[in-house]
Order: structure tokens, then sequence, then C-alpha cells
């Protein structure tokens, strides 16, 4: 089937005369006829108004399972490479800057991991140097005191009060009071250690599931086409990833929970699983993309578009 076959095929199932489609897309009827019978091709212009009148895509026009390209005009065949060249660009263009931003991310990770190392050995000296009294916070010898007064928590130091207004802000301080006078040091010590432990463990998560993105944009930029299983495997690794991600942290405040009596106001979100259920969706369509691939042999990027 050539493209004047297609189109008279296409045209007949729309029930659009020759006449009618003639003055849709602005030539003669005899020029549709010519067309049909493959005595003339339209111009680019005139191809891309059948695609809009026809609601198709080119390929629906000029090719099919039997046809060959060559067959056509040379103007359209080269507009039709350029067609399918500009959008391997753009997909090529956008995985190259996907697998450069998860490289960065991974980097910006390995950082985030050695400063809540560090973090977490000066921890120990500082909470040292945290003491509460009645209506009081020692840190380093210098008091702060606070009054809760008229919906207003006033904090004063020697050198500065501060008023916080802010109901959340307010109850998280308050909270913290209450935490640092039923608690011991040591006990708040260990606790935040833990704390800090789960954020590496996260962060090292996020890492690899970086590491996954970057190798499957990179495939998809540098291969004949993202529908592979090795692809695929990456997309369900890094739903996997993100899903232990999301409850080590829930894991360390329960935990927490536990050991102080506190509630740390940690749970989690439906957003989150949103979140991993559309990566998970990902990976099965990747998935189906692979298997009606592989029975037509298809590829997203052609030999004609290197």
């Amino acid at each position: 089937m050539k493209f004047g076959d297609n189109l008279r095929t296409i045209r007949k199932s729309k029930k659009i005369s020759q006449e009618d489609l003639a003055e849709k897309v602005g030539v003669s009827r005899q020029s549709v006829s010519k067309w049909e019978c493959a005595e003339a091709y339209p111009e680019m212009n005139h191809i891309l108004k059948l695609c809009k009148i026809f609601h198709c895509k080119i390929n629906d026009l000029v090719t099919s399972d039997t046809i060959d390209i060559d067959s056509l005009d040379e103007n359209v065949k080269m507009s039709i490479v350029k067609l399918g060249k500009e959008k391997q660009r753009k997909m090529k263009g956008l995985s190259k800057a996907l697998y450069i931003l998860a490289r960065i991310g991974q980097i910006a990770l390995i950082l985030g991991v050695f400063s809540v190392i560090l973090t977490m050995l000066i921890t120990p000296y500082i909470t040292s140097n945290i003491k509460a009294k009645e209506n009081k916070i020692e840190i380093f010898h210098q008091e702060i005191t606070y009054q809760n007064q008229k919906g207003t928590l006033t904090l004063t130091s020697p050198n500065k009060t501060w008023e916080i207004k802010n109901t959340e802000d307010k109850n998280s301080l308050l909270r913290l009071e209450e935490m640092l006078k039923n608690h011991s040091m040591t006990t708040l010590t260990i606790f935040i250690e833990l704390a800090f432990s789960c954020l590496i463990g996260t962060l090292i998560l996020l890492y690899f599931t970086m590491k996954h993105l970057e190798k499957l944009f990179r495939n998809i930029h540098n291969g004949e086409t993202p529908f592979t299983m090795e692809n695929v495997g990456h997309i369900k690794r890094i739903a996997t990833l993100m899903i232990i991600s999301i409850l080590l942290p829930l894991f360390g405040g329960a935990l927490g929970q536990i050991g102080l009596g506190e509630d740390l106001g940690i749970g989690i979100e439906l957003l989150d699983f949103i979140y991993i259920l559309f990566l998970f969706s990902m990976a099965y369509i990747f998935e189906y993309g692979y298997e009606i691939q592989r029975d037509s042999k298809g590829k997203m990027y052609g030999d004609e578009y290197e």
C-alpha cells in the first residue's frame, strides 16, 4: 500500500469526498485525485493539513508495514526525515540533561552524607552543653528565658529578645522544652544520633536512586529505543529504593516515639504512595512497550536519523 492508497483508505473511512477534502486542504479536487492515483505527491504543508483533518500521524499517510518511503517525492521524504530528526534531537537532548542532573544529584548526596556524619560527630559536644531549667534553657553557659503569654512565646537572652506568634513554631519549641526537662541528655543524644543515622541511610538510598536514573536516561540517550528490559529493571529498582527511603525515616521515628514517649509527628503521606504507584506503572508501561516493540521489531531511532 502506497501513499495514494493510504490517503484514499483514510478519506473513505472518514466519509469525506474528494471535493470536501480538496476544499479543506485548499487545493483542487483534481489534485486530491492525482495524490490518490500516485500521479503526484502533496507538498509537506498539505500533508500536515491532511494529518490535522484526519487526526492522524504522518506515518499513517506515508508508511505502512509494506510501504517503501523511497517511493515518495524526494522533497516529501526529506521533510519527513527532518521531522523525525527533530523529535529525536529533542528526546536525546532531554535524556542527556536528565542523566547529567542525576549525576550532579549523586555528588550532592555524597556531600550531604559527609555533612551529616560531621554533624553526628559534634552532636555529643553540643548536647553536653545544653541544660534545661524552669522557664530557662542554658546553651554554652548562656541563659535564654521564655514566657508564654497571650498567645506569644517570648525568648530573652542577654543580648536579644524574640517574639514567636506562629502556633506551629511555638508548639515545636515548647515540645522541645518538655523533652529537655523530661529526658536526660544522654537519652536525647542517642535518639538524635539515631535520627541522623536514618537520614544517612535515606541519603544513601537516594544516591542509588539517582545512579539508576542516570543509567536509565543514559540508555535512552544512547540506545535505539527506551523500551528495553534493562530500562524496565532500572525503573523497578528506582521504585523499590524510593519505597525503602520513605519507610526508613518512619521506622526511625517510630523507635524515637517509643523510646521518648513523645509524639514526633512523623507519618506517611498519601502523596508518597502516589509517587510509588506512578513509578511502578511506568515500569509496566515500559515492559509492555518492550513486548510490542519486540513483536514488531520496531525502533525508536531509525537509521535514517543518524
